[in-house]
């Protein structure tokens, strides 16, 4: 880092980001595409997390050697230079589904609502455009970025462990950046709830890291937690989630299967399933009984 750009993120805060991904999030891209302007997310959820913070070398060994760490996904953006991991900080957000998404998602039983197929596709769309655009803004700021999942190199890989897993996970970024733990489901239970999509840019600026509230990465799931809940098992269609956890092959062969009725019924191409991310404790929140000591406050927005 050149002492110019020392100087030009000394003035760079977390608070100035966290406002940069709002103002983002209040853009017109952040719609459902529906016959009338809609929302695909509620406010989001930010956090940080160091690029040399020793989790991202765990994942190395959890998730796969081939998963990157900041700096490795960081050097793929700009293979000229080293990076140095410490002068990294990952920058993750959540987008929580909206009251009404998960209001008629509540209401299917095998196939996604119309305005969960809507959130799957162009909610998704909007959060690509959001990874871009905050990778220009800290950029043209003086803080180079990059999207992990917006690089040529990211790709799914086969894993012994976990059937398949790709070279940057965005829900492990979360966690990393103390937004919130995994669900029997393989869900993130956020603040927020699990309804909700995540997304993360690797950055070249010097911020605190989000504390982290955890060190079992089931916190803040009942079934893992105290053994009571698993609502997510009945949630689930096809039977994808056990006591045994989930089913990732069932899973998907059940997903390509909503792609036909999303474009049959709603007349679009989308797929989408997430019917265990609504009616279950922690949809919208952290669940109760859970002791969570949280930066974020909680907000109860119902199931």
């Amino acid at each position: 880092m050149t002492q110019a750009q020392a100087q030009t993120q000394s003035s760079k805060s977390s608070e100035w980001v966290t406002t940069l991904i709002q103002e983002l999030w209040e853009a017109p891209q952040n719609d459902l595409q529906s016959a009338e302007p809609e929302r695909a997310w509620d406010p989001p959820l930010v956090g940080f997390a160091g690029g040399a913070d020793p989790l991202f070398a765990q994942y190395k060994r959890v998730v796969g050697p081939f998963h990157w760490t900041p700096a490795e996904a960081f050097e793929q953006g700009f293979p000229d230079e080293t990076a140095d991991p410490g002068a990294l900080t990952v920058i993750a957000w959540v987008l929580p589904q909206t009251t009404a998404t998960r209001r008629d998602q509540r209401a299917e039983t095998v196939y996604p609502s119309e305005r969960w197929a809507r959130s799957r596709i162009y909610g998704e769309q909007f959060n690509r455009w959001l990874r871009d655009q905050l990778v220009v803004r800290l950029t043209e700021a003086g803080c180079p970025a990059v999207a992990p999942m917006a690089l040529p190199a990211w790709s799914v890989k086969d894993s012994e462990t976990y059937v398949y897993a790709s070279t940057w996970s965005e829900r492990h970024a979360a966690y990393a950046a103390g937004l919130g733990t995994f669900g029997l489901c393989d869900g993130l239970i956020t603040p927020r709830g699990k309804a909700m999509r995540v997304g993360s840019v690797v950055a070249q600026i010097d911020l605190p890291p989000t504390p982290r509230p955890y060190t079992d990465h089931h916190a803040y799931c009942l079934y893992y937690a105290n053994g009571t809940c698993g609502d997510c098992i009945g949630q689930c269609p096809v039977s994808a989630i056990s006591a045994a956890g989930h089913d990732k092959v069932v899973c998907r062969a059940h997903l390509d299967r909503t792609r036909r009725y999303v474009e049959a019924t709603y007349g679009f191409e989308g797929y989408g399933c997430g019917l265990c991310q609504v009616g279950v404790p922690c949809a919208s929140r952290i669940p109760e009984g859970i002791e969570t000591g949280s930066a974020f406050p909680e907000v109860s927005r119902g199931a």
